[in-house]
């Protein structure tokens, strides 16, 4: 025998070698009973799951992907039509208060043209009222003046008849 064969690993009495031993067998054993190839057999299961887990994986983070571009593209025309909503309710607002302008303005302008009118009136009533006072006045100092005369002198009825009727006949 070779010197290597003559070292203390070979002897009987050693442990190790004893473990060696069986652990040869035990592996032998399970080869012949499958064993290897039942164990690749599961880890090639658990491979093929864990892909398809990672195909699934894949494939929702790219519907989500196109789910947040398709909320991003929702969210940019939402924005669109916010400012031209804005845009909108501003020239509406320009618009009403154009009208409210003009409307204003007429409005001032009836007010003004009724309110001139109301002075015109009471302008002419009130000089119709100075004219009638006028003319009431004089037609009484006329009848006093003429009373005051003809009192001095002899009174005709016709005289005093025409004098009383004068201050009926000038209103």
């Amino acid at each position: 025998m070779p010197a290597f064969f003559e070292t203390a690993f070979w002897s009987a009495a050693n442990p190790e070698l004893w473990v060696a031993v069986g652990m040869i067998l035990f592996l032998g054993v399970v080869f012949l009973a499958g064993g290897f190839k039942t164990a690749m057999g599961g880890l090639d299961a658990k491979s093929a799951k864990i892909q398809a887990d990672l195909d699934e994986a894949a494939q929702i983070r790219a519907e989500a992907e196109a789910m947040l571009a398709g909320i991003r593209l929702q969210r940019d025309e939402a924005e669109v039509q916010a400012k031209a909503m804005i845009v909108a309710a501003g020239e509406e607002a320009a618009r009403l208060s154009a009208e409210a302008k003009v409307k204003l303005e007429e409005s001032v302008a009836r007010r003004g043209a009724l309110a001139e009118r109301k002075i015109e009136a009471a302008q002419q009533e009130a000089a119709s009222q100075v004219k009638a006072a006028a003319v009431d006045m004089a037609a009484r100092a006329a009848e006093t003046i003429l009373a005051a005369r003809l009192a001095g002198s002899k009174s005709d009825a016709q005289t005093d008849k025409a004098i009383g009727e004068l201050a009926t006949k000038l209103q």
